[in-house]
């Protein structure tokens, strides 16, 4: 159902005031060729009426020739900030930026949150914007998931379907992602919640079963039939399955990418207002899939990079998987048993 901008700019100045924003603070919006029309102007409004100073830059869109997919977390090479510098001096020059086209894993990101810049990504549909307006109470629920993975030496996920996988941790840190930027140099993305690390380099191994009924992302689609992946020493390295499996293995094979295949980030979903089944009510060229990486329960691992964690693989391909009826641990203990979330401080 249509939201009205009334109510997008009341979303919209509840986030930026969860984010801290101040009278006189200079905000950026970043803004490319498939910017939502309604956030955009929804958004301008809201900043002005906070009394900040608001920006817009707008960049033409990159990687055409190269992308299989108008997703914009399709094809993670260049960006349009890429041999900008007047553009990142702009973006670095602002208390926030409102990405409302999508910089994710760009060197020029890292560089500009090293500055101190506040990024928020925006650019799910309307609708999902206010269906999953982030809370304090998220940022709660998404940090103390953190604090007990920043402790841990060890996650462990299984499932009935066949998934065993052992990953040792520790050797980057554990990020939570609640919807809003409350400090300095932080980046985060609305809607969200969830909480991530990634495996220490080379550590993954065992068999991840990606079961029907679970989202390949991006190509935002269910699993017809299951898809095996074997991991060793941190890589899948073989892709086994039906027709789902053959889809997989292809796509990957076309980026010609051997760090395409390492396991990246690791975690699971917090966000109760999400949904395991709106995917297939969206339309592609409108959803991301936040949803899909951030419903409560779900077992949310990635192929790809680990810069974003300061790591030092890069990779234009970048693949999130959420899985069904996980059963997640760390150092033994469980925090989300077959996709339900234990019932404490971190799953409430």
């Amino acid at each position: 159902m249509a939201v009205s901008d009334y109510q997008l700019i009341s979303a919209w100045q509840h986030v930026l005031t969860l984010s801290r924003l101040e009278k006189g603070q200079i905000v950026t919006i970043l803004t490319s060729a498939n910017t939502h029309p309604q956030t955009l102007s929804c958004a301008l409004i809201a900043v002005q009426s906070l009394g900040a100073v608001v920006n817009r830059l707008d960049l033409p869109p990159v990687n055409a020739e190269k992308s299989l997919s108008r997703d914009p977390l399709a094809y993670l090479g260049t960006t349009a900030l890429t041999g900008n510098p007047a553009a990142i001096a702009a973006l670095k020059a602002s208390d926030l930026v409102l990405d409302l086209m999508t910089l994710l894993f760009s060197p020029e990101q890292i560089d500009i949150l090293g500055s101190g810049t506040k990024i928020l990504l925006a650019v799910e549909p309307p609708e999902v914007l206010v269906r999953c307006l982030p809370t304090a109470e998220d940022r709660e629920r998404v940090l103390a998931a953190s604090a007990l993975m920043a402790n841990a030496r060890e996650m462990t996920v299984v499932s009935d379907a066949g998934t065993d996988l052992r990953c040792p941790v520790g050797e980057f840190p554990a990020i939570s992602e609640y919807g809003f930027v409350d400090e300095p140099g932080r980046w985060d993305h609305w809607p969200s919640g969830f909480s991530l690390t990634w495996p220490n380099e080379g550590g993954a191994n065992g068999t991840i079963v990606i079961d029907t009924g679970d989202i390949l992302l991006p190509q935002k689609s269910y699993v017809s039939a299951p898809i095996v992946l074997t991991v060793e020493n941190g890589y899948a390295v073989k892709i086994e399955g039906g027709i789902d499996a053959e889809r997989l293995a292809e796509y990957m094979e076309t980026f010609n990418d051997p760090e395409g295949y390492a396991i990246s980030h690791i975690g699971w979903g917090l966000q109760k207002r999400a949904y395991w089944s709106v995917l297939e009510l969206y339309d592609k060229e409108q959803t991301i899939g936040m949803d899909a990486r951030a419903f409560a329960g779900n077992f949310l691992f990635s192929l790809g990079p680990n810069n974003e964690a300061g790591g030092s693989r890069t990779t234009a391909c970048h693949i999130d998987i959420p899985l069904r009826n996980c059963t997640v641990c760390l150092d033994g203990k469980a925090v989300v048993t077959k996709g339900k979330l234990q019932e404490n401080k971190h799953g409430r």
